[in-house]
């Protein structure tokens, strides 16, 4: 009972605090579970006091549960453009195969892609040199390279400073300019929470700094809706999750390899300007990632 209440506690409180917390708080959903547990341990052994604590921890966690909705006032103008958008995390270019036959079949015009290694740029930029002219990169091995692929020209290409590549650019799309960025900071793991929260704080930094009008923002944030320091970039940029838009309460994206199915969303397509059509999840053979495919319209001022 103490993990849940805890756990809760820090999500009420908007804190990711430390180790353990940002590890637990990717488990806030089912922590319902050992809660609802001990509640029913606590009445069967008609503890009254124990009862009515576990009571409140049970209602804490499930109300710490709830999906995360900003609320923003979203006014919308006329629909400009359709726009397809793929995010994935390929582990090291492992995933590469499968991915290349997910754009293949979806034919987005947006593809954001995490951990892509000099072979997969390489695979990517050749094999959707027609379809996928323009990309912005930054090149390195394992989980260190990443791309945006586009069907759109890119121009003002910039970087945010990470472990892990995080480029950028702006994208031209139906005489709109349109900010699109990567975001894949490293991972909470025990002894480096702090830099977790540095790199989440520079993508935050940067959203606020862009200027208003249409953004896109995606990749493996290695964070879910009930980090703090993920919904910190949400209101920094006016964003919202386009799976919460597509009323997906919770779209599981990690671990996809394993016994343990997917449990929690660290995978995300963030849209300012965009109304949200559907949102859904792929399997990559490859991959230990499910990719998330969004289908959007960017909206003209109203």
């Amino acid at each position: 009972m103490v993990v849940p209440a805890v756990v809760a506690g820090c999500r009420a409180l908007d804190t990711d605090a430390v180790t353990p917390v940002p590890q637990l708080l990717s488990f806030l959903p089912w922590l319902t579970l050992p809660a609802g547990l001990a509640l029913l341990l606590a009445a069967a052994a008609r503890r009254r006091a124990l009862t009515f604590v576990s009571v409140l921890v049970l209602g804490g966690t499930a109300w710490a549960s709830v999906p995360y909705m900003p609320q923003t006032v979203i006014s919308y103008g006329l629909p400009l453009a359709r726009v397809k958008v793929i995010a994935a995390n390929v582990e090291f270019g492992e995933g590469t195969g499968s991915l290349v036959d997910a754009v293949r079949r979806e034919r987005p015009q947006l593809v954001f892609v995490s951990e892509c290694d000099r072979a997969c740029r390489s695979t990517l930029t050749g094999t959707f040199a027609d379809e996928l002219p323009h990309y912005a990169s930054l090149e390195g091995e394992g989980s260190v390279g990443s791309i945006v692929l586009s069907s759109y020209p890119l121009r003002d290409w910039r970087e945010i400073p990470a472990t892990m590549g995080m480029p950028g650019a702006t994208a031209e799309i139906a005489g709109v300019p349109v900010r699109v960025q990567l975001a894949h900071p490293m991972p909470p793991v025990p002894g480096q929470v702090a830099l977790w929260k540095r790199e989440l704080g520079r993508v935050k930094t940067a959203v606020a700094a862009a200027p208003s009008g249409p953004m896109l923002v995606a990749g493996d944030f290695n964070a879910s809706q009930d980090h703090a320091a993920f919904r910190a970039i949400l209101a920094a940029g006016g964003l919202q999750d386009a799976a919460r838009r597509a009323n997906e309460s919770r779209l599981p994206t990690w671990p996809a390899e394993g016994p343990v199915p997917p449990f929690v969303q660290i995978d995300h397509v963030l849209v300012r300007d965009f109304s949200v059509r559907e949102v859904r999840v792929l399997g990559l053979a490859g991959s230990d990632h499910r990719a998330v495919v969004a289908d959007l319209d960017l909206r003209g001022p109203r």
